[in-house]
């Protein structure tokens, strides 16, 4: 593992010498973007993605481009030499950063890690071997006997040719869940009936499954676990951020309120509450440690409410999609990135759980589909201030300037006041923020009609990754 060391002499530089470069064009990446601005100021940041996504493409603070092919290794490095060679043309003395959304971005820029810091680039990911080893299903549940980590029962199958063409499927106990050992080679595999984690509930469906996969072009290891039993609140996520030396300098974490239920998206969280568990922490400090961990890594855990273990099921060798939690925790996540692997300095520990509620779904979706109230009690108590009566109406929707932004030209394009608009749309504007320092960040998922159309904004998919988002998140807004 590389030591510490300065690219760039101090933070008072940062923003004139650093060129962030972001792959990807989804809610991560637009936390990448407003983090940047918001602790060093930086002005425009690249960003490579395979479609115009709109958050995106209209802030002044981002200079984006398309790339369509850039899901391949190797066009996704020629087009990061191109961007570097044109950097560096224009002011040599920039450095270049490179910032990943997805796992198959933080497996294609470990890989390449040596053909990119060539070309100028620093890679914040860890090198390649210990990422692929750690991401598989198997090694990860190895270690963590190990370490005595608590994970789910577990079996495991090649979906290669050399596995079987049935598998014994009376012989499991039910409900299980199946998952890819892989999961960045799964998510790129064309598989029937496709779903990233399975709930399966039958012998039947489970043999339905094995025959879809074993006749896909997904080639490594399926993992069948036992279903530990519990809500969407029993799911807990955890990151941290490692030094050199594998020590832990930064936590945050929280309860997973709710979770995206679409069989494509299962398992990505909509609602996030911070809450600290002290047992979660000192598991993932051992397991960092063992392996020599730097950087950012992500864990996804459950409580089994039979025993009351909190049982580990991956790591994530990235930043989570939803990391923006951890700004809200205290401390600003991008921060840390710039200051460990471009400005050299030590970082004193920190956990960062400033009160929190970190959500992408408005109000009353959390009143249709959160299943324990008490929780949905206490979310909206502090995004309330307090004030919560979880049977109460949804009477106002939180607006952003990145909503407001294409609402004044929609205003405009109708010839009346925006005020006329909101009142259409049955928009109401209410203050951001609550007692004790909460703060609150709503990602509010919108569609920008045609401009020759009757205007509306509707709510879509989390999942639809294609549709305009804007968010509200603590602070201004880009």
């Amino acid at each position: 593992m590389t030591a510490p060391t300065a690219r760039i002499a101090s933070s008072a530089d940062v923003a004139r010498r650093l060129q962030p470069v972001v792959v990807g064009g989804d809610i991560l990446a637009y936390s990448y973007v407003r983090e940047l601005h918001r602790a060093y100021g930086i002005e425009r940041t690249i960003v490579l993605a395979t479609q115009d996504i709109k958050m995106l493409s209209s802030s002044r603070f981002t200079d984006y481009r398309l790339e369509p092919l850039i899901h391949d290794p190797e066009d996704l490095y020629d087009a990061l030499e191109r961007v570097a060679a044109q950097v560096r043309a224009d002011d040599p003395d920039r450095v270049l950063l490179v910032l990943g959304c997805d796992d198959c971005h933080a497996r294609m820029l470990s890989s390449g890690k040596l053909r990119l810091e060539a070309a100028g680039y620093t890679v914040p990911y860890i090198d390649f071997d210990l990422l692929d080893d750690i991401t598989q299903k198997r090694r990860f549940y190895e270690l963590c006997e190990q370490l005595d980590i608590p994970f789910p029962r577990t079996w495991y199958f090649d979906c290669g040719p050399d596995g079987p063409e049935e598998l014994p499927v009376e012989e499991f106990p039910y409900p299980l869940i199946a998952k890819p050992s892989n999961s960045a080679q799964f998510q790129d595999a064309t598989i029937a009936r496709k779903r990233k984690i399975y709930e399966i509930d039958s012998a039947e469906e489970l043999a339905q499954v094995w025959r879809d996969i074993r006749a896909s072009d997904y080639v490594n290891e399926l993992v069948l676990q036992d279903f530990v039993p519990g809500g969407d609140d029993a799911i807990r996520t955890l990151t941290t951020f490692s030094d050199a030396s594998g020590d832990v300098r930064v936590v945050s974490g929280g309860v997973v309120c709710l979770q995206d239920h679409d069989p494509t998206a299962l398992g990505n969280p909509l609602c996030i509450m911070g809450e600290r568990e002290e047992e979660i922490i000192a598991c993932a400090k051992r397991f960092l440690k063992e392996v020599g961990y730097r950087g950012f890594a992500n864990f996804d855990i459950k409580l089994d409410e039979r025993d009351g273990a909190f049982r580990f099921f991956e790591v994530n060798t990235r930043c989570g999609r939803n990391t923006y939690y951890l700004s809200l925790g205290g401390v600003n996540f991008v921060e840390l990135i710039v200051r460990e692997f471009l400005l050299g300095e030590a970082i004193d520990y920190r956990e960062a759980y400033d009160p929190f509620v970190y959500s992408c779904v408005p109000r009353y979706v959390l009143d249709r589909s959160m299943e324990n109230r008490a929780r949905l009690q206490q979310a909206v108590a502090e995004t309330a201030g307090g004030r919560a009566d979880v049977q109460a109406p949804q009477t106002a929707h939180v607006l952003s300037e990145r909503i407001e932004r294409p609402l004044q030209l929609m205003a405009a394009a109708r010839h009346e006041p925006l005020a006329v608009l909101h009142h259409h749309l049955g928009i109401r504007r209410h203050a951001h923020g609550g007692a004790g320092g909460v703060h609150v960040a709503h990602l509010h998922l919108v569609r920008q009609h045609r401009a020759q159309r009757r205007v509306g904004i509707r709510e879509v998919s989390l999942l639809h990754q294609q549709r305009i988002k804007s968010d509200f998140l603590h602070g201004h807004s880009i």
